[in-house]
């Protein structure tokens, strides 16, 4: 969330920042560049979906053309998915397909992967699994660990992310048919491979 306010991308205007959790550092730096924060506690609520509803409603009074989801570690229900159909993206910290859910760095380095990285992608009711923007990989060390490589794969998520919110700002990122067209696709930066 951070890498994409600094970012200043044209024409974005960060409308708020909201957490499940009250605590989360985030709101507390969002708030103090004057950026609206709420915090809506899913334990307050006696289901995944009465919880999804009530965000939706706060989502919604703020009229976003997008709703970007970072480090938000929680499962969305397939009808907050549909409202917010092609236009909720989600980094994950993984090469997707590979390693959909939680521990990724753990089970990159247990299969003996040589490239490890993330995935910016659209949001869809499967986990992990809607239409990819982009991705950036960088290489797996025999002397990683789980952290090692996690900071490393932070840092191209630091560039993706907010590169595909100024794509979909400025019109350039859109999905068809659930295809994702991208103007930029054919640009040689679509690939980034980390340094060691």
């Amino acid at each position: 969330m951070q890498a994409i306010v600094e970012a200043n991308i044209d024409n974005a205007n960060i409308a708020a920042v909201i957490s499940n959790r009250a605590d989360a550092a985030g709101l507390a730096w969002a708030s103090s560049r004057g950026i609206n924060t709420l915090s809506l506690n899913h334990r307050d609520f006696d289901s995944r979906e009465s919880f999804d509803l009530a965000m939706i409603e706060k989502i919604d009074a703020f009229a976003p053309d997008l709703v970007v989801l970072a480090g938000f570690m929680r499962i969305l229900t397939s009808q907050f998915c549909r409202h917010y159909q092609g236009r909720l993206l989600n980094i994950h910290p993984s090469l997707l397909p590979s390693f959909t859910g939680l521990h990724t760095h753990e089970r990159a380095i247990e299969m003996g992967c040589k490239l490890a990285g993330c995935t910016v992608h659209f949001v869809t009711e499967e986990l992990d699994n809607g239409p990819i923007v982009a991705q950036a990989a960088v290489p797996v060390l025999p002397t990683d660990t789980p952290d090692t490589l996690a900071n490393r794969v932070l840092a191209c998520e630091h560039k993706i992310y907010p590169q595909a919110v100024a794509d979909f700002v400025s019109g350039r990122l859109f999905l068809s048919d659930g295809k994702v067209n991208n103007i930029r696709r054919n640009r040689d930066d679509e690939f980034l491979l980390g340094q060691g």
